[in-house]
């Protein structure tokens, strides 16, 4: 089976075919200002390098940053209300209350309160009232919004109310998009609905986005099914990912850290992916990145959807060098690299022209930078070096050094002998890795939800109800059957809550499941 793996970063776009489960063909472009106009240009070197036949192709698989850059930047937002049930309580705390002004402003500020919710056992905090929803939605259509974000107390245990809502403004409002947030985040109400908005915000950009992409690749001849990265790891159908764009949003660290995986090796090891603007640094167990145990802040933003437990620092291949090689970063020429680094004749001191003076890297003309003291070569790189083995510190869990899988164009930065590593790998297509973990993504599902456990036979019977959902909703969304296992199992006591409540985690994968013409089963499971 061909697959190919794209992934679209501040810097460079890079594109790989992979032919039964091996590296068949890589290729390195810079990122257009047009976004993909850098993935045509990827393709296109792809088939040039490999003449692979774009009919012999199953499966296109790409991470993208769009969304994500959409949502800091504050840019092409959709006027979204954010309505809650929880009346009487939480009128203390009305929906976007703990948003920046800018970003609050940007999404219209509509913000509304209705009355129900549930407890955590599934009964009713107060009855749906229609009337009082249904004159909410007319003043929130009236005061301009176009999208809606609508989230329930307890609704990941009991969404009957956002489902009602939802049904009621396709009614009401034909093809307005809704997001739900049992949908989009987990347990924790405020967490849950900011994410649930920021989806919402998203939608004219997803439209936008999902059909750009996939017309980019149908335009390359390429038939097959698109598939987009999430945050954990796993893959959605382009449709999937237009009704959810937040689940792209760390995809491009996650991809990196499965591409370290596969390409290494070492399933349980830090790694340290060096782009040419920023570096992330990550931890894998069994495979996948160890997902963040608390509340993620998304420009601003206090969210609890799924994300990657990663560190990041601003600095990069193409990060701007001070004169006295003290500072690196947070400014970086991106992927005006090749045009304004030394070695390419331009005229920024950048990391990359450290380490090609220090011979680390055969890039450009290693003569445009032998005029450099062996001071500033030395002390700009070892400041880099330091301020990377702190990052890999921070994310170990023990005083006991962790093997490190450096990856990325960037990871020339990386010494050997980085402080807190029992040692340092550098597989083959290191530079590739973030596409190498699009193409190799595979489905899952997730199940987050309180179960009240007495005994432990009870609790017993929780868990495999809970394993066995999460199995279906992977197959749902388009794993293959008997392909799906348990990866991670969580359970948090919940002593504030009645009658022996626990919170149960539960993530499953598979491998994705193609039919004869190449195409995916999908469904609107977690994937």
């Amino acid at each position: 089976m061909l697959s190919i793996g794209i992934d679209v970063g501040g810097t460079h776009t890079d594109a790989v075919l992979i032919r039964d489960g091996r590296v068949a063909g890589a290729v390195k472009t810079a990122t257009t200002a047009e976004v993909t106009g850098g993935i045509v240009t990827a393709l296109a070197g792809l088939r040039g390098d490999t003449g692979f036949d774009p009919a012999e192709v199953a499966a296109v698989m790409i991470g993208t940053t769009h969304f994500i850059n959409a949502l800091v930047e504050g840019d092409r937002l959709t006027p979204t209300a954010a309505i809650r049930f929880a009346l009487p309580a939480t009128r203390a705390l009305p929906p976007l209350v703990d948003w920046p002004e800018p970003l609050r402003s940007a999404v219209g500020g509509h913000s509304h309160l209705c009355h129900g919710g549930h407890e955590y056992d599934g009964r009713e905090i107060e009855p749906f009232d229609e009337a009082e929803f249904r004159a909410v939605l007319e003043r929130a259509v009236a005061a301009g919004a176009r999208s809606f974000a609508l989230s329930s107390v307890f609704s990941p245990v009991n969404a009957e109310f956002e489902l009602r809502a939802a049904r009621i403004i396709a009614e009401q409002v034909p093809g307005a998009p809704v997001s739900l947030s049992h949908e989009i985040g987990r347990m924790g109400l405020l967490g849950r609905e900011n994410a649930t908005v920021i989806n919402a915000a998203l939608s004219d950009v997803a439209d936008t986005v999902t059909g750009g992409l996939a017309r980019t690749v149908a335009e390359a001849g390429i038939t097959a099914p698109v598939f987009l990265s999430q945050n954990d790891g796993t893959l959605m159908d382009i449709e999937y990912a237009r009704r959810h764009p937040v689940a792209t949003f760390a995809s491009g660290p996650t991809n990196s850290m499965r591409g370290a995986a596969f390409l290494s090796g070492a399933l349980s090891c830090a790694v340290v992916d060096v782009g040419g603007t920023t570096t992330d640094v990550g931890v894998l167990r069994e495979g996948f990145p160890r997902e963040a145990s608390a509340e993620v802040s998304v420009a601003g933003v206090r969210t609890n959807f799924r994300m990657p437990d990663v560190l990041s620092v601003a600095i990069g291949g193409g990060s701007h060098v001070s004169g006295d090689g003290r500072t690196t970063g947070p400014a970086s020429v991106g992927y005006r690299l090749t045009e304004r680094a030394l070695v390419f004749g331009g005229d920024q001191l950048t990391a990359t022209d450290l380490a090609v003076a220090a011979g680390r890297a055969d890039i450009g003309d290693a003569s445009l930078v032998g005029g450099l003291s062996r001071t500033l070569v030395g002390d700009g790189l070892a400041r880099i070096g330091e301020r990377l083995a702190e990052l890999v510190d921070r994310m170990r869990v023990s005083a006991r050094p962790v093997p490190v899988v450096a990856v990325g164009g960037g990871s020339i930065l990386v010494p050997d002998d980085l402080p807190g590593a029992s040692r340092v790998l550098r597989p083959e297509h290191f530079a590739m890795a973030n596409a190498i973990g699009a193409a190799i993504a595979q489905v899952g599902g997730e199940v987050d939800r309180v179960f009240r456990v007495d005994d432990g036979r009870r609790r017993e019977a929780a868990l495999d109800e809970a394993r066995q959902e999460a199995v279906d909703r992977a197959v749902a969304a388009g794993a293959r059957p008997g392909s799906v296992e348990i990866v991670d199992v969580e359970e948090v006591p919940l002593a504030y809550l009645p009658g022996n409540a626990t919170r149960v985690r539960v993530k499953a994968v598979g491998e994705l499941g193609l039919d004869g013409a190449g195409r995916g089963r999908s469904g609107d499971g977690d994937a």
